[in-house]
């Protein structure tokens, strides 16, 4: 039997090997550096900055989706970025992507949330057709930006900031 749960902390070793399998989807396997306790810390912390669902079967964990709350300004509400979203290839086909996405799209109808959000990488042919057979849609007007690494360190690194 198939299930979508909350993740527990039991689950930690396996939502992060299967963070690392996804980086290897991603062609970045070397990029994950989070340890178990960092994200036994994020989840399980008494004040959690992130949150994260299973699929489930008799065969063990064959998915997860990593979440946490972002803030529209605009609409005044909460809603839902998706960070994660993996299946284990030879589970994929059987509905726990979809059913993981309409868990969370569940709990921001229940919570009163204006969205659920993410990215994906633009090669990523399969992930999208999915994605737009549920009905989201690209938000192709917008670009995301990061600043990380050295750019970030440079950036921040500053005794006060001058107005």
């Amino acid at each position: 039997m198939s299930v979508i749960r909350r993740a527990e902390e039991a689950d930690v070793p396996v939502i992060l090997e299967l963070i690392r399998d996804l980086a290897v989807y991603e062609k970045e396997p070397d990029a994950v550096k989070t340890t178990p306790d960092q994200l036994r810390n994020a989840l399980f912390s008494a004040q959690p900055s992130v949150f994260a669902h299973v699929a489930e079967d008799d065969g063990g964990v064959q998915g997860f989706a990593l979440w946490f709350r972002n803030f529209s300004t605009w609409e005044g509400v909460h809603g839902i970025y998706l960070e994660d979203l993996y299946v284990r290839p030879e589970a994929r086909g059987r509905g726990y992507g979809k059913a993981l996405l309409q868990t969370l799209a569940s709990h921001a109808v229940a919570s009163g949330y204006a969205r659920v959000e993410w990215a994906v990488l633009n090669w990523n042919s399969p992930s999208i057709e999915f994605y737009r057979s549920l009905g989201a849609r690209p938000q192709e007007e917008w670009s995301t930006f990061r600043l990380t690494g050295d750019a970030l360190s440079a950036f921040g690194t500053v005794d006060r900031v001058s107005l």
